[in-house]
């Protein structure tokens, strides 16, 4: 069945128009963004495919290019739309939190951290360095690892406070598990950049862990 032969209420761009965005599965949200199916295979079908061959929209999305690409239905001008599409909405996310501008909000924190880090593989450990009033200086992704960790350096992550002229830091760092919370790991490391960093008089006032649905604060779980 084509969309065309679907009532109205259940295409999803008629959908999307009437009941927003949240009321879409990603099926119907893949199906909007595809346009139109291929050969036999009409654009909800395929969608349903693709997401049951990635095992997941965050899989499709994140997928490489030649992946991507050689998948039936999809391909170059597919991928440079959808590479379009996610670096939109990354900068959206990320307009709360910009150079320059004081850092008031958790929320938009967590929403600026996310969209840096939630769809990465290996685990990325990264820094939002302040300055004395918390407005943002830069950020930067300081340690790359493995699926299950990264080997982060207190003495790096020093110099960069020191050559930013930070006053504070917030640390991030993301879990390609899926699960935010913090291990003894987490907790230990966070406990010697604190020592770290304090001997520079530079502030740690959190450590936001990335997980696929949330992001979870250290500070606010009592761990910093």
């Amino acid at each position: 069945m084509s969309l065309k032969d679907l009532p109205v209420t259940e295409r999803p761009r008629e959908k999307l128009l009437h009941l927003g965005p949240d009321s879409l599965t990603d099926a119907e949200l893949l199906a909007i963004f595809l346009r139109t199916g291929s050969a036999g295979r009409p654009v909800m079908t395929l969608a349903r495919e693709l997401l049951s061959s990635f095992g997941s929209l965050r899989s499709l999305t994140g997928a490489s290019a030649e992946r991507f690409c050689q998948t039936p239905g999809l391909g170059t001008a597919k991928f440079a739309q959808l590479q379009a599409a996610l670096t939109m909405a990354q900068r959206v996310m990320e307009s709360p939190v910009t150079s320059g501008e004081p850092l008031t909000s958790p929320a938009a924190t967590r929403t600026y951290l996310k969209s840096k880090l939630v769809t990465r593989h290996h685990e990325v450990f990264a820094c939002l360095f302040l300055d004395t009033r918390h407005r943002v200086i830069r950020y930067e992704e300081l340690f790359n690892g493995t699926i299950d960790g990264a080997a982060v350096y207190p003495r790096e992550v020093v110099r960069r406070a020191l050559e930013t002229n930070a006053a504070a830091v917030i640390l991030a760092h993301n879990h390609p598990s899926g699960v935010a919370e913090p291990s003894s790991a987490d907790v230990n490391l966070t406990e010697r950049l604190r020592s770290a960093l304090g001997l520079i008089d530079v502030r740690v006032l959190d450590h936001m862990i990335v997980g696929h649905n949330e992001v979870t604060s250290m500070a606010e779980t009592g761990h910093l």
